[in-house]
């Protein structure tokens, strides 16, 4: 009978058996990862990314469910293919667990045991399914990507700057004193040239940081947050500048505030500087604020 059907089917019997073998024992220390940086949104910074990696252990409690279900429907025999496919499972359900704890990532290290019981609680009815008992699966670390981490440093110090106003007064306070140092060593004539310098250079600092403090007003006027704005300061800082470089100095025709000579803005309240005032009669260059002219005796304006 067997030589008949043998010859019948070119000597290969149409009844095929494949036989699997299924390893019964626990397996331990599995390691998994994303492996692409997760989007979480974050109840502090935004939107973030973040990778996350740990352990888990598996045990095959029905070997019929498992073949029918990963080596029939599957098609995958292999400890790493099975493996691979196990994590796309966790990572699932670790992705679906931390977009409902909606906490901060600077949080997320003292949850790492709850979002574990709960990704696992999630995937065991998953692994069941599969003939497979999810038996531990830990959450090692979850921490940002490099743009994420370098995001959090820059938050972290402007958090430090604390007062933006302050900051500015002190960067101005350190930039005055280096000037001096370096211009220590020159002459009565290199010093006059370094004072006229470095004053035109305060009253540009100033009013940088007048446009600076009127930006963050701007910016943090929808949150409710005071801000002070930092004229007082700049006037200040311009009064510094005008006791080392009077004979550079000239009052503003707007404020009267003592700037330097040849600025086109004034520092402390930030009118335009109009160019040399000259007689209409003779052209004769005249001092700010004159009302006639000390040539030919000309009203001016």
């Amino acid at each position: 009978m067997v030589t008949l059907l043998g010859k019948l089917f070119d000597g290969v019997s149409p009844f095929r058996v494949a036989v699997v073998y299924v390893n019964m024992r626990e397996f331990i220390d599995m390691k998994w990862g994303t492996p692409e940086p997760i989007v979480f949104r974050d109840s502090d910074i935004g939107m973030v990314r973040l990778r996350a990696f740990g352990t888990f252990s598996t045990q095959i409690n029905d070997p019929q469910l498992f073949v029918n279900k990963i080596v029939g429907s599957q098609g995958i025999y292999e400890t790493a293919q099975i493996e691979s496919f196990l994590k796309s499972i966790l990572i699932t359900k670790l992705v679906d667990t931390l977009g409902e704890s909606k906490k901060s990532v600077l949080d997320l290290p003292t949850s790492y045991i709850e979002i574990g019981g709960a990704a696992r609680a999630l995937a065991r009815d998953d692994f069941a399914a599969l003939g497979v008992d999810l038996k531990t699966f830990y959450v090692s670390a979850i921490t940002p990507t490099e743009d994420t981490a370098k995001a959090i440093d820059e938050r972290a110090a402007m958090g430090a700057i604390g007062n933006m106003q302050a900051y500015l007064q002190f960067k101005a306070a350190r930039a005055l004193g280096d000037a001096a140092l370096a211009g220590g060593g020159a002459g009565a004539g290199g010093l006059a040239q370094a004072g006229m310098g470095l004053g035109a250079g305060v009253g540009m600092g100033a009013m940088m940081a007048g446009m600076m403090g009127q930006v963050v007003q701007a910016g943090m006027a929808g949150t409710g947050a005071q801000v002070t704005a930092p004229g007082a300061a700049a006037t200040g800082a311009v009064a510094g500048a005008a006791a080392g470089a009077a004979a550079a100095m000239m009052a503003c025709p707007s404020c009267q505030a003592q700037i330097p000579q040849g600025s086109k803005f004034c520092a402390n309240c930030g009118a335009r500087i109009a160019g040399p005032l000259k007689c209409s009669n003779c052209g004769t260059e005249l001092a700010p604020g004159s009302k006639f002219c000390n040539n030919c005796g000309t009203k001016v304006g």
